[in-house]
């Protein structure tokens, strides 16, 4: 199960197992229609505004996911770089500007804080990506990735990148999440609500892509994406946080037609699915 099941989807790694970070560029086919949704109050972002409703570009060209807080959003300028090179972007008088929306998680205390996603990483991700089975787990974005740090970061649990995909007739849904939260994966509800150790140690974030080959306008994809994160307070306690930055990208890729409601509930399920392969082993 890959976010590739999605025909014309491709997906690349850049990871540093020494500094314990990476990133994650997901390449998508033209033409799309691209979404996002942002839940946590401590996003790290860019280039979200654009895929709002209302907005005049409705395509992106590729998604990066990163490591490194904040200047793990420098990955985003390697792969502009690589997508101009091929001829990809917005285009204007002047020439193409490759659309690359990106969200990052805070993995600075895990492995060296000094290394961090750079554009030369960004680059390396694109020319890594392929089609075909994608590596899960420790790499790229997930390399630095843990969860349950809200009793203190002494208690966090190493998580990284998954994927879940389903079909719904001939539509296909796919799914990559980095798991990155404060709280629990598969929490115990029952239990009294977590006390907040230090905000130092919340280090944090949840990520998914969600994409689809089905004809879905950005309003329905915004719908779409609220599904994922409802499946998000299913699977992770606390979740949307002060400290998070949760967010859900959601891409329409192809033109089979599909009942709305039910890829909602497909939604839903692969999101958790994908999640909850982070469950400590």
């Amino acid at each position: 199960m890959s976010l590739t099941d999605v025909a014309g989807i491709e997906v690349g790694h850049w990871t540093d197992r020494t500094a314990r970070t990476g990133c994650t560029v997901v390449v998508l086919p033209s033409p799309n229609v691209t979404a996002i949704d942002i839940r946590g109050a401590a996003p790290g972002s860019r280039e979200t505004a654009l895929l709002g409703h209302g907005m005049k570009v409705l395509e992106a060209n590729a998604i990066v996911l990163a490591g490194g807080s904040a200047y793990g959003l420098a990955s985003a300028d390697g792969v502009m770089v690589e997508l101009e090179a091929a001829g990809r972007g917005h285009d204007t008088p002047l020439g193409v500007v490759p659309i690359v929306p990106a969200a990052v998680i805070y993995d600075l205390g895990v492995g060296d804080p000094s290394v961090r996603p750079t554009a030369e990483a960004g680059a390396l991700a694109f020319r890594a990506a392929t089609d075909g089975p994608v590596e899960m787990g420790r790499v790229g974005v997930g390399c630095g990735a843990t969860t349950g740090k809200w009793r203190g970061f002494e208690h966090a649990v190493a998580s990284g990148i998954f994927a879940a995909s389903a079909s719904l007739g001939d539509v296909t849904v796919a799914e990559l999440v980095v798991v990155n939260a404060v709280g629990d994966v598969d929490p115990d509800f029952d239990a009294p609500p977590p006390s907040f150790r230090e905000q130092a140690d919340l280090t944090n974030t949840t990520l998914a892509v969600i994409a689809t080959d089905a004809s879905v306008d950005r309003s329905d994809l915004a719908r779409l994406c609220i599904r994922a994160h409802d499946a998000f307070a299913a699977s992770i306690y606390p979740v949307h946080t002060r400290y998070d930055g949760d967010a859900v990208f959601a891409v329409s890729c192809g033109d089979k037609q599909v009942d709305l409601d039910q890829l909602g509930e497909v939604v839903f399920s692969v999101t958790r699915r994908a999640i909850l392969a982070a469950r400590p082993r």
